[in-house]
């Protein structure tokens, strides 16, 4: 090989790269039972992303070097998870400028189809098909945490951060490959603290509980598994499966995700093991899926000064922060407050919530 070829192909856009390595599975490889912390148990799934993305991490294809990270739980009923990690705020790429909830795709922009090749660990692939195309699995370069990727349909389709169920299905089943209970799957749409408008689910492992996972929640339309979750650092809508019904399930969550744009709000969802509607006093997922929508007041700029940005991972309790000076000082009440600002005030929320029980007992 000639000198400089391979940080040539390193280079390279995905549009010239040769195709990534399938990884192939069936609806017998989703672990359904005995997903519990401390969760020390891999599948094949696990060793395949954790693998790659260490292998990576070794390559130097990461724009940071991730440690284990300083972490401490708020004191506070809430139960906040704060981490400290300085590199991502000051390291990651600058989000893209958006000015609407349906902007269109921009190829002038950064999209995916310029990542290296060398970022992308594998393709999802179910065998039989059940309909969706294969789904790209990419290190984020900028990880919040362990395992930190990103689920991707094909980049040179160029779809706009607006979900689809096909994608959201495949970050359910991706959720039940794992054996992990602290691997969970989330969506920041436009408005919501996505910073690249090219459609994407983010996949990551966090080694602690949520109360999330396991608040009940007030019945809305216990048909379709919705109720509304409301004990919860960030009260959101909260559609529960007890792991079957996964594609009629992400249909639901995108019928919900489209009324709430329709409506002029942004929203941001969290995937995650855990326990029906009604909750559970033991700490620990179950074999359910629990998806959490949180709909939201727009914001297309970042707020200044602020202790961290309101994403998927803040909302569900997981609160990543840029500077020592607040990972030492910050208080429960004073992260609900940061919280809570963007979300609908709870009537309102509340109001929501029964119009889309209704849309989606139809």
């Amino acid at each position: 090989m000639a000198a400089g070829a391979g940080e040539n192909q390193e280079q390279r856009g995905l549009q010239d790269s040769p195709q990534p390595e399938d990884f192939v599975y069936r609806e017998e490889d989703f672990i359904l039972e005995g997903v519990s912390w401390p969760g020390t148990a891999l599948s094949r799934f696990d060793r395949a992303v954790l693998q790659g993305w260490q292998e990576r991490m070794a390559r130097g294809l990461f724009r940071y070097r991730l440690a284990a990270l300083p972490t401490r739980v708020l004191p506070g009923a809430m139960r906040l998870l704060a981490q400290l990690n300085v590199q991502r705020a000051d390291l990651r790429r600058r989000p893209q400028a958006v000015r609407s909830l349906t902007q269109p795709f921009d190829p002038r922009q950064f999209n995916f189809t310029q990542i290296r090749p060398g970022e992308v660990l594998l393709r999802l692939r179910r065998s039989p098909p059940a309909g969706a195309d294969p789904v790209l699995v990419v290190i984020n370069v900028s990880p919040l945490e362990l395992g930190h990727v990103l689920l991707l349909p094909e980049p040179v389709l160029g779809l706009p951060q607006a979900l689809t169920a096909p994608l959201l299905c495949a970050g359910l089943e991706a959720v039940l490959l794992s054996a992990q209970p602290g691997f969970r799957v989330g969506f920041n749409s436009l408005g919501a603290s996505a910073s690249v408008n090219h459609l994407h689910l983010h996949g990551f492992y966090l080694g602690h509980a949520l109360l999330v996972e396991q608040a009940p929640a007030e019945p809305l339309c216990p048909a379709r598994g919705l109720g509304l979750l409301r004990c919860v650092p960030a009260p959101a809508l909260l559609f529960y499966t007890a792991s079957t019904g996964l594609e009629a399930l992400a249909r639901d969550v995108c019928r919900a995700a489209a009324h709430v744009v329709a409506l002029g709000l942004a929203y941001n969802v969290f995937v995650t093991r855990g326990a029906p509607l009604e909750g559970a006093a033991a700490p620990g997922p179950g074999s359910g899926l629990r998806v959490l929508l949180w709909p939201r007041r727009p914001r297309f700029e970042a707020e200044e000064g602020a202790a961290f940005n309101v994403a998927l991972c803040e909302l569900a309790g997981h609160l990543p922060l840029a500077t020592p000076a607040a990972f030492e000082t910050l208080t429960e009440a004073e992260a609900l407050r940061a919280l809570r600002e963007p979300l609908l005030p709870e009537p309102e929320l509340g109001r929501l919530a029964g119009d889309l029980a209704l849309l989606l007992a139809d």
